[in-house]
């Protein structure tokens, strides 16, 4: 059986007419009649009764259109779901995103995508530091990653989207809770709240090369792998967390955030495998260069 003899069948059930159908399917009307004859010598049942007057469909038919009428209704959605695969506007874009960025650009990023991109579902992956990210970039577990450069593994592309400030995150009720600035030696005795030494955070990088040029090495009490859990340990007076800035969009209750006036800043950008340039990833790319939330100098924009 074929795609195109239930469409001739479908065409001729709408119109109960042979001359009809064939008209509206660009052919002539013998090989249309025959073709339908075919198609119940295959299935074995009579789908219309002819008469000289009128055609009109058999109990088999009708149960027959039902089903027809899906068939086709099914094809016609998976062609024009593949047409917009190839040109990237429909599939799954698995994106990873660093803790902090999960505050301020998922939300951005989700909301362009749902705009932008409405046949495209979102996959989403928060608290991966840049190196398992990259890993994730490079065994296609990930389609782009919303990290913090540098990026060491090569074969990944990236632009930036923002150069972040690192700022204080302190207790309520903390000595420098009300302090409108700070510099980066108050925090000397502080105890730290920091990533895990092990997992490679830029973060972290930024805000030791801060003390350091303070002349202090900060005094790492805690270590946490996600952001959500060093902000939950400073609300408890645990400690002092310096982190990017992105953090304000997510207030947490028990914890105040304050600028540093001397502190290092952190960049954030977006990285994708350059050979594999999909389709998908060029219209996410487009949409984002079009909205300009793409960093153009030290703009910070996303």
């Amino acid at each position: 059986m074929e795609l195109r003899h239930l469409r001739y069948f479908a065409a001729v059930a709408e119109t109960r007419h042979f001359g009809k159908a064939a008209q509206a399917l660009h052919m002539a009307q013998p090989p249309l009649s025959q073709a339908i004859r075919r198609l119940e010598t295959e299935l074995g049942v009579e789908l219309f009764t002819r008469t000289t007057r009128q055609v009109s469909l058999t109990g088999a038919g009708e149960v027959f259109r039902t089903d027809v009428e899906r068939i086709l209704k099914s094809v016609d959605e998976a062609v024009a779901r593949v047409g917009r695969f190839a040109t990237g506007v429909e599939g799954v874009l698995r994106v990873g995103l660093t803790g902090s960025a999960s505050y301020r650009q998922l939300p951005s990023l989700a909301r362009l995508v749902k705009q932008e991109m409405p046949h495209v579902r979102m996959e989403v992956h928060t608290e991966m530091l840049t190196p398992a990210q990259e890993l994730g970039l490079i065994e296609r577990r990930l389609d782009v990653g919303v990290l913090r450069p540098p990026i060491r593994q090569e074969g990944i592309a990236h632009r930036l989207i923002a150069d972040e400030p690192l700022i204080a995150a302190v207790p309520e009720g903390h000595r420098l809770a009300d302090a409108q600035g700070i510099r980066i030696e108050q925090l000397r005795h502080e105890d730290f709240i920091m990533y895990g030494a092990t997992l490679g955070s830029v973060v972290n990088d930024a805000v030791v090369r801060s003390c350091l040029a303070s002349g202090f090495y900060p005094h790492r009490a805690y270590e946490v792998t996600e952001t959500s859990a060093a902000l939950a340990l400073v609300a408890a007076g645990l400690g002092v967390a310096v982190l990017p800035a992105s953090i304000r969009s997510a207030p947490r209750e028990g914890v105040v955030c304050r600028a540093i006036e001397d502190a290092l800043t952190v960049p954030l950008a977006l990285a994708w495998r350059s050979e594999d340039e999909t389709p998908l990833i060029r219209q996410l790319l487009d949409v984002l260069e079009r909205h300009d939330l793409f960093a153009r100098e030290t703009e910070e924009t996303l």
